[in-house]
């Protein structure tokens, strides 16, 4: 799979590099971080628990979806899908009608994805972005510092294998630890980034910040049981909106253990509830079904 590449502008920094590979080989004053070997081996026997060592190229899960937000509480039909490549799509159906989130690893951003004051040129640039649609199917540009986490947040799988060959994460082991009442390891995952941490550490830590993802592990089978980020407003990087996404009725699919429920918390509130009833891997999705439109 590919090095990670970095959205090279969220709020107080315009530019910070092209690539996660260039950040790695470019030469620094200080040693770059590490990850610590006991989170490496987990989050590998994460993988393989899932995966029992196969590359999953891409998935697509379908099923139910329940929304809440406010008075709304509405159930509908889901399709989500997702690449090794970081490319993913969420199409929720509802009575109310269609919501769409689509996150593309290489795409030129709409209008509104990019802070204010930021030069016109850098919307021809090819970089990850994010957009969402709801029911009258306008696009809007997902803000830059909210598309730094993994976007195939719905399936393990492919965050963990993309955490494991990514050069620009670092993993930390945290330690046991209670979650929602039941006993899970956590290991953390944050993006690196050397050139930047040198010349401007306080923007470095921000950025870190902003990647930052908590992955809870079932200490007996080894199986995901939560993912853990932060979201934030789109006009400012710096309130964070605490989300979790947990993962439950692991089924096997040719020889892959897909969650077949997933439910997303906003704020220690559900979201987002998702039934899935059929997982479909390795089916050749391609760039055009991650278009921007």
């Amino acid at each position: 799979m590919r090095a990670s590449r970095l959205l090279p502008l969220v709020l107080i920094v315009c530019v910070v590099c092209s690539s996660a590979s260039a950040q790695q080989t470019a030469s620094t004053s200080s040693p770059p971080a590490t990850s610590d070997p006991q989170a490496v081996a987990l989050v590998q026997r994460a993988l393989v628990a899932l995966t029992g060592g196969a590359t999953v190229s891409d998935v697509t899960l379908t099923g139910t979806a329940r929304r809440i937000a406010g008075s709304d509480d509405e159930t509908g039909t889901a399709t989500l899908t997702a690449t090794a490549a970081s490319d993913s799509k969420v199409s929720l159906n509802f009575p109310s009608g269609q919501r769409t989130e689509i996150r593309n690893h290489s795409a030129v951003p709409l209008p509104g994805a990019l802070p204010p004051g930021v030069p016109a040129s850098v919307l021809q640039a090819v970089q990850p972005v994010g957009a969402w649609s709801g029911p009258d199917a306008a696009m809007h540009g997902m803000a830059g510092h909210n598309i730094m986490t993994d976007p195939s947040w719905f399936f393990p799988a492919l965050t963990l294998g993309n955490l494991l060959s990514s050069q620009a994460y670092v993993l930390s082991y945290v330690g046991p630890e209670a979650l929602n009442g039941q006993a899970v390891v956590h290991v953390s995952a944050t993006q690196q980034f050397p050139l930047l941490s040198n010349a401007d550490p306080q923007s470095a830590s921000l950025l870190q910040h902003l990647s930052q993802m908590n992955i809870y592990l079932d200490p007996t089978t080894s199986l995901p049981v939560a993912l853990a980020f932060n979201a934030h407003p789109d006009a400012n990087a710096l309130v964070d909106i605490p989300t979790e996404i947990q993962f439950s009725s692991y089924q096997a699919v040719g020889g892959v253990l897909a969650p077949f429920h997933v439910q997303k918390q906003v704020n220690h509130s559900l979201v987002l509830d998702l039934q899935f009833n059929n997982a479909t891997f390795d089916s050749g999705l391609t760039a055009v079904s991650f278009q921007l439109q």
